[in-house]
């Protein structure tokens, strides 16, 4: 069955713009050479961390939103628990409520609402 994720993930700041750009498009073909649907990609940037891991203090941030199998999620997750470029990963099921919020939350950014000054 198809669920709803969300992974975010930290890059270390060591790597070139380039390099962290590549370590994001390696984990998207993955997700779409085991045929999940990319529903959202944000690319945060780099950001200053809450606290230092493995002594740095800044990250790229990456999110991804997608439908996937649940059999994938472990196989993704193993992959980036080996990959030293990632400092940390985080993925969440999404339950409905959340995947409704995602929706809105994508349409606000697509089409902002401006106010009267």
């Amino acid at each position: 069955m198809r669920n709803h994720y969300e992974t975010v993930f930290v890059i270390t700041p060591v790597l070139s713009a380039e390099q962290a750009k590549e370590t994001v498009e390696r984990y998207k073909k993955m997700l779409k050479s085991a045929g999940a649907k990319i529903t959202n990609e944000e690319h945060w940037g780099l950001k200053k961390l809450a606290y230092p891991i493995q002594k740095k203090s800044t990250g790229f941030y990456q999110l991804f939103q997608y439908e996937a199998e649940g059999e994938f999620i472990a196989k993704l997750e193993l992959n980036m628990k080996r990959d030293e470029k990632l400092m940390r990963f985080l993925t969440v099921r999404l339950d409905k409520h959340a995947v409704e919020y995602a929706k809105t939350r994508i349409e606000r950014m697509k089409n902002p609402v401006k106010t009267k000054a």
